[in-house]
C-alpha cells in the first residue's frame, strides 16, 4: 500500500519511487503494516529462501549469522546463545522471537527453546529480523531486536517433498512434507528427525588446574511433526489452523576432573507442543482484521544421582524438570483513513505459568497475566516526508504499567534514496527465574544440599532509550540496495546476578554464597553497521554486513554485594568488528556455487559463558538441481568451518571443520 501510494503522488517523474519501491523487499514486523524497507521505522533484514538455501545452514539460529550485529553460538544443554550489540548470554533474554505471529520466548528463563521448536528450515518462506527495539509494536522483551520467522503457506508447496542430510560429527537428518487439497482448503504436513553432535567431544589442551580437560556429551536428537490448513472462507474472509510437536532426546553434561561436574545430568528428555488458530476478515478497502489465538507447552526433564560424599556432602538428586505454558489471545486492526494516513491498533491478552521444583524449592505452579493494547499511525504530509508514531501499552505481573513508545521520520533525497530518524523507548520485564528463582540441590534424604540462587527483592524492568540516523538506498542500474546505520542505546537497570552470602544456613554446602538478581548497574552502546545485497545479473547474488559497536557499563544499584565482573565483562560482550559475507553463483546445467565468510573479534559471552577468541568462518556450498521422471532433484555438499577450528560460547566447546551431503526430490 505504501508503495501504491508513493508511486501516486510522483506520477510525472520519469523514473518514479514505485520503480524503486517495487525493487525493495516489502516487510510487515517493523510496524505491522505492509512497507518496503525504505519505509519502515526501524531497521530491518530480510533473510529470504534464496539466502537460507545458499547458506548451507540446516539449524534456524545460524541464520542469524546473516544479520548485522548479532553473534551466535550453540551454549550446552543443547540451547543456542544469541546477542546483538553484545549482552548475549545462554538464554537469549533480550530478543521477541515469533513464529507467525505466535511467541517462542520462554517464561522461564527467557530462553528461546530452538532446539525442541517442531519447524523445518525447509518449511520458512522467510524471516524478517527488526534491529533494535520493536516494543511499540511486540512490548516487553522486544527489547534489543524481533526476529519474526514466516512460514509458507499450503498453497505455496503442493505436492510431495523428501530431504536427506548426512555428514561428519554425527549430522543426520531427515524431513518429508506432504501438501494437499484444492480449491479453498489446502493443507501440509511436516514430519522431520535431526540429529546433532555440534562440538569436539574430547579436550584436552586446558590447564589441568582448571578442571576443564574431559569429555563433553552435547548431542541431541530430536523428532517433530507439524502441520498448517488454510482455508479461504469467502472473497473476503480466511482461516488459518496450526499445530506442531516435538520430543528431544538429548546428551548432555561432562565427565571432568572437577567433582561438581557429575551434578549436571547426561540425558535429557524435551518435549513441546502448540496450537494456533486465526482468522482474517477483509471488512471494506480501508478496513481488515485478524485475531488470532495460540497455547503452547514445554517440557523439560533430566535427573541424575551424583555422589559427592567425597566432599563431605553426600548423594544429591538432581531433578531439572521444568513445565511452561503460555496462552495467548491477539486482535490486531489495519485501517487507512486517507491516501496519506493510514494505521494498526490491537489488544493482547496472555497467561504464562512455569513449574519446576528444583529451580524454585517448591512444587507449586508459578503463573501469571499480562494485557496490552498498542497502536501505530503513519502519516505522509509531503511526497517526500513519511512520518510515523506509535506506543504500546501494557501492563505485566510483575513491574505493572508501562508505556513503550517510538516516532520516526523518513525523508526521500531522491527517488530510491531514504533517510530515517527514529527515537524510542523499550522494556524487558524479569523472567519468573529472575524474579523468583530458589535453585536448591537436594540429598536424597530430602534436607537441602546446597542453594544455588535465592528469589529478588523485586525487580523493576530493564530500559532501554534508542536514537538512530540511517540510510535506505537502492540503486537501480547497478541492482544494489544499501542500508546504512548509526546507533546509540542507553540501557538502565541491567538484570543481572548479585552473588554473596545471602543464605548464611548454606555455608556448608557445595558453594559457600548464592546468587540473586538485581538491577546492578547501566550499559551504553554505540556504533554503525552497514548492509548490502547485490544482484548485477541473475545468476550472481551477493549479501554481506560489517558492524562495529562501542559498549561500556556502569556498576551500580541499590543494596547490591559484590557483582563478579560487571564492569569489566559488558564491555567485550560484543565484539568490536564482526562482518559477513555471502554469495551464489548459478552455473549452466544446474550447477550453483555459494560460499559464507564471516569474521568475529573476540568477546566474552556473559554469565555461564568464556571470553572466546576472535575467529574466521568459512562455508561452501556446491548443488545441482535437475529433472527426473517428474521429480525435481537436487544434490549438495556443504563444508563447514573450512578455514579451522574456533570457540562457541565456552572455550571448551570446540566448532571443527566437517562436511555434510544433501539430497531432496519434490513432485
Amino acid at each position: 500500500m505504501g508503495a501504491v501510494l508513493a508511486g501516486a503522488q510522483q506520477a510525472e517523474a520519469a523514473v518514479t519511487e514505485s520503480d524503486f519501491l517495487d525493487d525493495l523487499p516489502v516487510v510487515l514486523s517493523a510496524s505491522r503494516l505492509s512497507q518496503p524497507v525504505s519505509e519502515a521505522p526501524v531497521a530491518v533484514t530480510v533473510i529470504d529462501q534464496e539466502m537460507i538455501h545458499a547458506s548451507g545452514f540446516r539449524d534456524i539460529p545460524d541464520l542469524l549469522r546473516l544479520v548485522p550485529g548479532f553473534s551466535v553460538a550453540y551454549t550446552r544443554d543443547n540451547t543456542w546463545a544469541a546477542g546483538y550489540h553484545g549482552l548475549g548470554d545462554a538464554f537469549s533474554r533480550r530478543f521477541q522471537v515469533l513464529v507467525d505471529g505466535r511467541s517462542i520466548y520462554s517464561p522461564h528463563y527467557g530462553a528461546v527453546n530452538w532446539t525442541d521448536l517442531p519447524l523445518s528450515i525447509d518449511d520458512i518462506e522467510r524471516i524478517e529480523v527488526v534491529r533494535g527495539p520493536d516494543a511499540a509494536i511486540y512490548g516487553a522483551n522486544a527489547f534489543a531486536a524481533v526476529i519474526n520467522i514466516i512460514t509458507k503457506t499450503a498453497a505455496q508447496v503442493p505436492g510431495e517433498f523428501v530431504s536427506l542430510q548426512i555428514g561428519e560429527q554425527g549430522m543426520r537428518g531427515a524431513t518429508v512434507r506432504h501438501g494437499g487439497g484444492d480449491g479453498a482448503l489446502r493443507y501440509r504436513l511436516t514430519a522431520s528427525t535431526q540429529q546433532r553432535d555440534r562440538f569436539e567431544r574430547d579436550i584436552t589442551d586446558k590447564s589441568p588446574s582448571s578442571g576443564d580437560n574431559g569429555q563433553y556429551f552435547e548431542a541431541s536428537k530430536t523428532n517433530f511433526v507439524n502441520g498448517r490448513m488454510d482455508w479461504q472462507l469467502s472473497a473476503k474472509s480466511d482461516a488459518m489452523a496450526q499445530f506442531g510437536l516435538s520430543q528431544g532426546d538429548w546428551s548432555a553434561g561432562k565427565q571432568v576432573s572437577d567433582p561438581k561436574g557429575i551434578l549436571e545430568p547426561r540425558t535429557q528428555d524435551s518435549r513441546a507442543m502448540y496450537l494456533q488458530l486465526a482468522y482474517h476478515k477483509v471488512e471494506s478497502a480501508r478496513r481488515e482484521w485478524r485475531l488470532q489465538a495460540y497455547y503452547a507447552q514445554n517440557r523439560f526433564d533430566a535427573d541424575a544421582q551424583a555422589d559427592l560424599t567425597a566432599l563431605g556432602i553426600g548423594a544429591v538428586n538432581v531433578d531439572q524438570y521444568l513445565l511452561q505454558t503460555r496462552s495467548n489471545i491477539e486482535l490486531q486492526v489495519n485501517e487507512q483513513w486517507r491516501p496519506n494516513l493510514r494505521g494498526v491498533w490491537g489488544g493482547e491478552v496472555r497467561q504464562e505459568t512455569v513449574t519446576s521444583p528444583q529451580n524454585y524449592n517448591s512444587g507449586r505452579q508459578w503463573s501469571g497475566n499480562l494485557a496490552r493494547v498498542f497502536g501505530n499511525l503513519e502519516w505522509r504530509p509531503h511526497e517526500r516526508v513519511l512520518l510515523q508514531g506509535g506506543a504500546m501499552l501494557e501492563h505485566h505481573y510483575f513491574t505493572g504499567i508501562d508505556i513503550s513508545p517510538r516516532v520516526a521520520a523518513n525523508f526521500t533525497l531522491t527517488p530510491g534514496h531514504v533517510i530515517r530518524l527514529g527515537i524510542s523507548r523499550a522494556y524487558r520485564s524479569p523472567t519468573f527465574f529472575e524474579e523468583k528463582g530458589n535453585q536448591v540441590y537436594v540429598l536424597q534424604s530430602g534436607t537441602v544440599a546446597d542453594v544455588v540462587t535465592v528469589p529478588s527483592d523485586g525487580l523493576a524492568p530493564e530500559r532501554v532509550l534508542s536514537r538512530e540516523i540511517a540510510y535506505v538506498g537502492f540503486w537501480r542500474p547497478a541492482r544494489l540496495e544499501m542500508d546504512v546505520r548509526l546507533f546509540q542505546d542507553k540501557i538502565d537497570d541491567f538484570i543481572g546476578q548479585d552473588k554473596y552470602d545471602f543464605d548464611p544456613s548454606d555455608d556448608g554446602g557445595i558453594r559457600p554464597n548464592e546468587f540473586k538478581y538485581a538491577n546492578i548497574g547501566s550499559a551504553r552502546s554505540h556504533g554503525g553497521e552497514l548492509q548490502l545485497r547485490w544482484r548485477p545479473v541473475h545468476a550472481l547474488d551477493l549479501s554481506a554486513h560489517y558492524s562495529r559497536v562501542f559498549l561500556e557499563a556502569h556498576f551500580g544499584g541499590a543494596g547490591i554485594q559484590n557483582v563478579i565482573n560487571f564492569n569489566k565483562d559488558v564491555p567485550v560482550s560484543a565484539p568490536r568488528n564482526t562482518w559477513g559475507l555471502l554469495a551464489s553463483y548459478r552455473l549452466d546445467h544446474g550447477w550453483e556455487a555459494s560460499m559464507g565468510v564471516w569474521r568475529s573479534d573476540a568477546m566474552k559471552w556473559l554469565s555461564e559463558g568464556d571470553l572466546t577468541a576472535a575467529y574466521n568462518r568459512m562455508d561452501l556450498r556446491v548443488a545441482r538441481r535437475w529433472k527426473w521422471q517428474g521429480r525435481d532433484i537436487e544434490a549438495s555438499v556443504v563444508g563447514q568451518s573450512l578455514l579451522g577450528n574456533y570457540q562457541e560460547f565456552r572455550d571448551t566447546n570446540i566448532f571443527s571443520r566437517r562436511v555434510y551431503g544433501s539430497l531432496s526430490l519434490g513432485w
